[in-house]
């Protein structure tokens, strides 16, 4: 019997996202499962409920109804305490749990003997998970969004103008941490004019930041600091005193700070001290992106905006859900493709295989036990350096190829042989061949030069023209062919020059029609 997906309406306050949108709906269904949603629950993304009827869901009218029908839930925040009261045995729940920070709401969960995969637990690492990270999908909304509030809240252009009023600069911003939140900020300021400025622990982001159009601050002190998953690890004291100090020197001189930077299981690092703050120009913006895990910011309130020593701070918690469509829609498509994991067989019923790392790493609590931390995926092995190349043995002339000189007695034997055959032409041919077989063998001489010493690659072209234009050969062949001009005297040849002339016509034609063409067909290759 195919399962029940339910998407309850979020009750964390400020939240306007939803776990599924219409368009998805559609997808769901596809798969086999039947979808239920709380009415109103995609008001805030501009979702209304029939839309989701209108793409085959059922709109259900409060979410006590809506978890006694379901079988799966859709969620975005982790669930309230009320909400994990409303949950069945053998029910699954997939949303955002971060169970490393809610070892209370874990523990809740396993007393429910429920199934959880934490979208926030997905390995991140695993190159066909990438279609799943709702992280990175929100991350990037988020960075995109920090830079739209610090240019509410700065009082200039963040693109530099010339006016009949006066020059105007363009605004100096500092991205703390180049992740995936980071560089869409970055990509979004230098989109609106800004002279960007980034910085992140780990030194493999700095060609990322460059090819936006930003520029890399690099601490003077050496040490790696990925921390695998895309994140960055705890640095040592001296890494973060001389980190310190590249902040403090940027703050004086930048007009906006976003800081994004955080580290798994753990509270947002400090970044930016009251001194830092104090020492910044009135009127600078600081956006703490990090603030719902603490703050980057030692002066951040949390899920508000205030202005300390001249300088506003933004705090706001809810960067995403004022992107609500969007960020939902990205969400939405994340759930889809982990159900197309779940549900292979296409026949709305789910297998959390143990087997498929993604899966395994997604999956916290399984039937009520807790399998948190998953173990380290499966990677595959790195290719084994390569040999050194041996010294590569030395290649006979050939084709094409440069060539050393002829020995001296090879070269001596040549000529002596070519000069015996050309005395024995000399002395019985007449003398009226004599001038043409000159010619012949001056030709075929060149000719041998010019092509053997060309690269077979391009012979194509070069064989296509030299061969249309040698094709001249054909009116000397017509001039044998073609009978006395009156008048003027001459025997015709006989019947072996007119035969080999008449051959000779007929090979050049071929010849000389081919060769233009193969040239035509080779032109037309390079025409759009």
């Amino acid at each position: 019997m195919p399962l029940v997906i339910g998407v309850p309406k979020e009750v964390f306050p400020g939240e306007k996202r939803v776990a599924t949108v219409p368009e998805v709906v559609e997808k769901l269904i596809k798969l086999g499962f039947s979808v239920a949603v709380q009415s109103g629950a995609g008001d805030g993304s501009n979702c209304g409920d029939d839309a989701y009827r209108a793409s085959g869901a059922e709109v259900v009218a409060d979410a006590a109804a809506l978890y006694s029908k379901a079988d799966i839930i859709f969620k975005v925040r982790p669930p309230t305490v009320e909400e994990v009261a409303m949950l069945r045995d053998g029910m699954t729940l997939i949303g955002f749990i971060w169970p490393a920070l809610n070892p209370e709401l874990m523990q809740q969960l396993t007393a429910r003997k429920v199934t959880v995969l934490a979208i926030d637990a997905l390995p991140r690492q695993l190159s066909r998970a990438q279609k799943m990270d709702a992280l990175t999908s929100q991350a990037g909304v988020a960075g995109y969004r920090a830079v739209i509030e610090a240019a509410n809240a700065f009082g200039r252009f963040f693109n530099g103008q010339i006016t009949a009023a006066g020059k105007v600069p363009p605004a100096k911003v500092f991205v703390a941490g180049a992740g995936v939140a980071g560089l869409a900020a970055i990509g979004t300021a230098v989109g609106l004019g800004a002279v960007v400025r980034a910085n992140d622990t780990r030194a493999e982001v700095a060609d990322q930041v460059v090819s936006l159009g930003g520029e890399f601050v690099k601490v003077d002190y050496e040490e790696e600091g990925s921390g695998g998953g895309g994140y960055a690890k705890v640095m040592s004291e001296g890494f973060q005193a001389a980190q310190r100090e590249m902040y403090a020197k940027q703050a004086r001189d930048v007009d906006v700070i976003i800081t994004t930077a955080l580290i798994p299981g753990k509270p947002a690092p400090m970044l930016i001290t009251a001194e830092m703050v104090r020492s910044m120009k009135p009127g600078s913006v600081i956006v703490d992106m990090a603030s719902e895990q603490g703050g980057n910011c030692e002066l951040t309130v949390p899920g508000e905006v205030v202005v300390k020593h001249g300088v506003t701070i933004v705090g706001y918690t809810d960067l995403v859900s004022r992107l609500a469509k969007q960020s939902s829609t990205l969400y939405a498509t994340n759930l889809f493709r982990l159900a197309e994991e779940l549900c292979k067989t296409k026949d709305g019923n789910i297998d959390v295989n143990f087997e498929d790392d993604a899966i395994r790493g997604l999956t916290v609590i399984k039937d009520g036990a807790i399998t948190w931390p998953a173990p380290p995926p499966k990677l595959p092995a790195a290719p084994p350096p390569k040999p050194a190349a041996a010294p590569a043995a030395k290649k006979a002339s050939g084709h094409g190829a440069s060539s050393e000189p002829m020995a001296a007695k090879s070269l001596a034997i040549l000529f002596g042989v070519a000069a015996v055959l050309f005395w024995l032409v000399g002395s019985f041919a007449p003398a009226s061949f004599l001038a043409h077989f000159t010619v012949f063998v001056l030709a075929c001489f060149v000719g041998y030069m010019v092509i053997w010493n060309v690269t077979p690659a391009l012979h194509t072209p070069l064989m296509s023209v030299t061969n249309a234009i040698s094709s001249i050969i054909a009116i000397g062949a017509l001039v044998q062919i073609a009978p006395p001009l009156t008048g003027v005297g001459g025997d015709r040849p006989d019947l072996w020059i007119l035969g080999l002339a008449a051959v000779s016509l007929v090979l050049t034609a071929i010849n000389m029609f081919g060769g233009f063409a193969v040239t035509r067909r080779m032109l037309a290759m390079f025409r759009k």
